[in-house]
């Protein structure tokens, strides 16, 4: 990892200055676009240019069962996850009808469920689920390693064929784990980190805050470590995400991200390396609470916030249009010097 994360290079700041002086020629007040002119930097940044007005999108889901699933801290049986990743490499469930609306590569990848292989679905499987993070670490040394290395390989075969890369997962009880490694990482209770993930009840939440506790106590992981953090308190997906934002990140495409687990799985690759938050934006604030908490600390504003919790990649891929609108009004709106509109007086005059 320390040579996938040694590749990443800092994003083009000049080339957002220059974007960023450029809308401000446009016939509107500075800023008015707000969020959609952040948007055109944060793109020119990790490309070095203006994003274009119909980009090539690759989207990539990655799909793990974890053995914290046990505990029912999810309304499905672990046994969804592979149906859900098989169904969604049919183009039968929400990313495959956006990823197919939106003209977008979808590859579902399995890194990490059990049972058969399923039709459709990428094998790249490093292992079948991980381990019960109630009882000692999820991963071990060399699958950490393996799913770093997946994702990672996965994602750089994205960027050679697309303009951004959109991350997303699949995995039953992957709120624990997020929620349990984002404790780890941030030093919040389990309280804190705890929301009702697939639609739990308070029984269920109660149930859910008490599995993260006992992970947290089974897992003396230093918050400064995050691979250490990863291992013990992650699971093959998220491995797997850390290793495509990585591999992004060097081929300088824009990451998209989705929801609460892939925000977790950023925040542990921007410890790694911290120039990768130069190549993130967040497609959409999910409604697991603590989700806001995590883009608080990537320092991230998402482009939509309609209450998802679905996953998949879903929320990400919603926000797509918005890049090629973005682009479209960066590059068609007129400029003053060139439509006869009068230029307001700089914030500076009287």
């Amino acid at each position: 990892w320390r040579t996938f994360a040694a590749e990443v290079r800092p994003g083009d700041a000049a080339a957002a200055v220059r974007v960023r002086d450029a809308s401000d020629e446009l016939v509107k007040p500075a800023g008015s676009l707000g969020g959609l002119e952040t948007l055109v930097e944060r793109w020119a940044m990790a490309t070095g240019a203006p994003p274009p007005s119909h980009p090539r999108v690759g989207i990539l889901v990655f799909a793990a069962d974890h053995g914290v699933s046990r505990h029912s801290v999810s309304l499905y049986p672990a046994r969804v996850g592979a149906q859900v990743a098989e169904a969604a490499a049919r183009g039968e469930t929400a990313i495959g009808v956006l990823a197919r609306a939106l003209g977008a590569e979808l590859v579902v990848a399995d890194v990490g469920l059990t049972g058969a292989s399923r039709v459709g679905v990428a094998d790249h499987r490093v292992a079948a689920g991980s381990a019960d993070i109630t009882l000692g670490p999820a991963l071990t040394p060399d699958q950490l390693r393996a799913g770093i290395a997946a994702g990672y390989a996965l994602a750089g075969a994205l960027a050679e064929r697309h303009d951004v890369i959109v991350l997303g997962e699949i995995g039953i009880g992957n709120t624990t784990v997020a929620a349990a490694l984002l404790a780890a990482l941030t030093g919040l209770s389990a309280e804190a980190v705890c929301g009702r993930g697939t639609g739990l009840d308070a029984q269920g939440l109660e149930r859910k805050r008490a599995t993260v506790a006992a992970a947290l106590r089974a897992n003396s992981a230093n918050p400064t470590d995050p691979l250490e953090c990863l291992r013990c308190l992650g699971g093959h997906e998220f491995a797997a995400l850390v290793g495509a934002m990585l591999a992004a990140a060097t081929s300088r495409r824009l990451i998209l991200l989705d929801g609460f687990a892939t925000g977790v799985a950023a925040l542990v690759a921007c410890r790694l390396q911290p120039a990768l938050r130069d190549y993130l934006v967040a497609g959409h604030r999910s409604a697991e609470p603590a989700h806001a908490q995590v883009l608080t600390e990537l320092g991230l504003e998402p482009l939509l916030d309609l209450r998802l919790r679905l996953g998949e990649g879903s929320g990400a891929a919603l926000a797509l249009p918005l890049i090629g609108l973005a682009a479209r009004l960066h590059g068609e709106m007129g400029r003053f010097d060139e439509t006869g509109v009068e230029c307001p007086p700089s914030s500076g005059s009287e």
